[in-house]
């Protein structure tokens, strides 16, 4: 469930009207996967999941993310200052679509529907990680104090920018782990959460 990132930073000292905070766009994609058996549906999903570039290792989805920002800046005789920054965000979130359901069985079905509901939730945590990074960008670039010339404050942005995407990426690698850690735990949890509701509604 490790997600795959792709960074696109845009920053251009073009002076705009303020603009709204930070933004969170997402869009879908989707991989198919068959088998009517845990076994067969794991070995799809190792197979057709969508691969990280830094492993080539498959996963079960995967979020793909751009960072796009806009600067309005402030010119005078004291100095160049940025005005208002924003930040957004395009999150592509890809996952997968069981082909076969019809064709499984009712416990099959359970697993796969707990499984496939933790990794949409999964995925899209990151896409909420990459917003709260923008707002944090956005901060960041805001606060910046005012430069002599336009040049030396665009060069403190990209930095600034660099540091900020850097402890993003760190953060979506702890979340990684964290999940990877407790994956058989939450999955367990949620299994009995579902069968209990079942057997509730049943009754």
């Amino acid at each position: 469930m490790t997600m795959r990132i792709a960074l696109a930073l845009a920053l251009s000292l073009t002076t705009v009207l303020p603009a709204a905070a930070a933004q969170l766009s997402k869009s879908y994609a989707y991989f198919s996967v068959g088998g009517v058996t845990l076994e067969a549906l794991e070995d799809e999903l190792n197979k057709r999941g969508p691969k990280l570039s830094t492993t080539g290792r498959s996963h079960p989805g995967a979020t793909e993310m751009r960072f796009f920002t806009k600067i309005a800046y402030e010119e005078s005789a004291k100095g160049c200052r940025i005005a208002d920054a924003t930040v957004n965000v395009k999150a592509k979130i890809i996952l997968p679509r069981w082909t076969a359901r019809k064709q499984a069985d009712g416990d099959t079905r359970l697993v796969w529907d707990t499984l496939s509901s933790d990794i949409k939730r999964h995925e899209e945590s990151h896409a909420l990680i990459a917003k709260n990074a923008a707002r944090a960008l956005e901060q960041a670039l805001e606060d910046l104090p005012r430069q002599k010339t336009c040049e030396a404050l665009g060069a403190s942005m990209n930095a600034t920018a660099e540091r900020v995407l850097a402890a993003h990426d760190r953060d979506q690698e702890r979340f990684d782990r964290i999940e990877g850690k407790q994956f058989e735990d939450r999955i367990v949890r949620l299994l009995r959460y579902r069968i209990e509701r079942s057997t509730n509604a049943a009754n």
